[in-house]
């Protein structure tokens, strides 16, 4: 038994004389006597010390791989179950949503201008009437029902789903 400082047993495992002294207080190395290693013992305890955590370290990267493995095919379950969808089936909808809606509220001046006109000018009767139109534009959106468009087909408007594609 050759007993050394921790400076030449460092040396020998290419450490610094700091970490073989961090390895000592982690309990991977052991002092035979105050500043003084067993030379042998330390080699062998330093290799087994790395080999484990490898071997940790490339379980934990398998459990890893199996977790995402799993998610993906739970994904993949949950979109052929209509349970989930893609962002791009999501945009697609409410863009669809959005151009029926803004062009409802574009044709709604032109709609709504001979019955204004007809109310000369009575701002109460006026707003009461905006409101009226604003309020059934606002029913309709509410009423749009997004996993119709979503699957392709049409909303309650009856327009379809291409339809307000083409037009974006």
């Amino acid at each position: 038994m050759k007993l050394c400082t921790d400076k030449v047993v460092a040396d020998w495992l290419a450490l610094t004389p700091r970490r073989v002294r961090q390895l000592r207080d982690e309990g991977v190395l052991i002092e035979k006597s105050p500043g003084l290693y067993d030379l042998r013992v330390s080699v062998i305890r330093y290799i087994d010390y790395t080999r484990k955590g490898k071997r940790a370290d490339l379980q934990d990267e398998r459990a890893l791989l199996a977790k995402a493995k799993r998610e993906t095919a739970e994904m993949d379950n949950a979109l052929r179950r209509g349970e989930l969808h893609k962002t791009e089936e999501l945009e697609g909808g409410i863009k669809t949503i959005l151009l029926n809606f803004r062009s409802r509220m574009m044709v709604m001046p032109a709609k709504e201008a001979p019955k204004l006109a007809q109310l000369g000018g009575d701002q109460g009767k006026i707003f009461d009437e905006l409101d009226r139109a604003v309020c059934e534009l606002l029913e309709q959106l509410k009423g749009l029902d997004l996993t119709l468009i979503l699957s392709g087909g049409e909303g309650e408007d009856g327009e379809a789903n291409e339809e307000a594609e083409e037009s974006v």
